[in-house]
């Protein structure tokens, strides 16, 4: 799971289209305007007023101005000069100078919680110069909210992975939040949000998506408040490819997976499942996270100290409980259990090779595996698994789905 780029990059060096020239900061306000006189000195006519008008979307000693909006505009003429800070370090904020001069912004996302320094000024088309400044801060992290989703931008997934949000605020006003996150597929299929909790919000179909679907996810809670004076700061669109559609199917009865793709069966394996005594959750779920090599320990499950294997090969996570389907090289070599019993503490196991190496039942799958495909595993003595525990949604009919929706 990857967080979203809320974090500012704070770009060095001004916008080389923009130079400073003589702009004197004052101690007031941000919509300070200059004049121009005739050329005489001033003393023998009244002062001319320029047309421009120049607007800063952050108002000067405003203190949850926004990181993404936040901009200069001028009606009546041009911008000439705008020069951006963090306010004390003098730290240069480059923007971007639309072609018709009339707006400028920050090339990136400003940070939470900073305090900034605008100054800008503008000509009208006689000439006439005006200028405003403002210096506000921007909101932070104790009244805003942010979240974290899945899958990343770009990406291509199998067609069980649900779009997850997890916010890192209890989220109370539950439809505002929903109704300004909306999620579309190429393929038409109905999208809706679900709620597990206040700060989880999860968006699937009614079925898998359809293969090679593109999905857009557009976040727009820049503004939107989630809870009493907490607001959203993400304002981006995300969008990811469905690859090819696999299921695997694994039968704790006969101790094999059937791996299905398209339609098409690929291979019929052999695995162990859970033993008698740590048996292994019914129900449809999707991989999460994949790893070639990682470390394993009981007692991070809740169990005592049964085994601690720093090198389980070929591991994807199908629980957030600690439910994977993985290689294993430690079995007993003169009486395999795959295909013939459930051995082990929950998991899905598959002959493998210790370091991960070899032409392995277990290599094969990992490598032919997307994030995102699906393990349904049945008739296990255990129950179905939670369907917020991992990413595992599709455990919910489709009723019990919508009736989570808070739109």
């Amino acid at each position: 799971m990857t967080r979203p780029d809320i974090a500012a990059r704070r770009a060095l060096g001004a916008c080389a289209a923009l130079m400073v020239g003589a702009l004197t900061l004052t101690a007031c306000g941000g919509d300070a305007n200059a004049t121009s006189n005739d050329g005489k000195g001033g003393q023998d006519s009244a002062a001319k007023t320029s047309a421009a008008k120049i607007a800063i979307s952050a108002k000067d000693g405003s203190t949850g101005a926004s990181v993404n909006t936040t901009g200069v505009r001028v009606s009546g003429g041009r911008l000439t000069v705008v020069k951006m800070t963090v306010a004390g370090s003098g730290q240069a904020v480059d923007g971007t100078l639309s072609a018709d001069g009339s707006t400028w912004k920050p090339k990136e996302q400003l940070e939470r919680g900073t305090k900034y320094e605008i100054s800008a000024t503008a000509k009208d088309p006689k000439g006439l110069t005006a200028a405003a400044n403002s210096i506000f801060t921007t909101v932070n992290s104790s009244n805003s909210y942010i979240g974290t989703y899945t899958p990343d931008n770009g990406t291509t997934v199998g067609v069980g992975m649900p779009v997850s949000f997890t916010f890192d605020k209890v989220i109370s006003d539950r439809k505002a939040v929903q109704s300004h996150i909306t999620v579309t597929s190429s393929s038409g299929q109905q999208v809706v949000g679900h709620w597990f909790g206040s700060q989880r919000l999860d968006f699937r179909p009614q079925d898998y998506w359809k293969a090679g679907s593109k999905v857009t996810m557009k976040i727009d809670l820049d503004g939107v408040e989630g809870a009493n004076g907490v607001y959203g700061v993400q304002k981006k669109t995300v969008t990811f490819t469905v690859g090819r559609a696999q299921v695997s199917t694994v039968d704790v009865n006969t101790q094999t997976m059937t791996v299905v793709r398209d339609g098409t069966t690929l291979r019929s394996v052999p695995v162990s499942t859970g033993s008698p005594e740590h048996t292994t959750y019914n129900g449809q779920m999707v991989i999460s996270e994949k790893f070639t090599q990682t470390r394993m320990n009981s007692q991070t499950v809740g169990l005592g100290g049964e085994y601690d294997i720093p090198d389980v090969p070929h591991a994807m996570r199908l629980t957030q409980s600690g439910t994977f389907i993985h290689g294993n090289y430690w079995y007993n070599k003169g009486n395999p259990p795959f295909g013939r019993e459930g051995t082990s503490h929950g998991c899905v196991g598959l002959a493998d090779a210790q370091g991960a190496q070899g032409d392995t039942t277990a290599k094969w799958f990992y490598d032919n595996s997307l994030i995102g495909d699906v393990v349904v595993v049945k008739n296990s003595p255990d129950k179905t698994v939670q369907p917020d525990n991992g990413l595992n949604g599709w455990n919910l009919s489709w009723n019990e789905w919508t009736a989570g929706s808070a739109v």
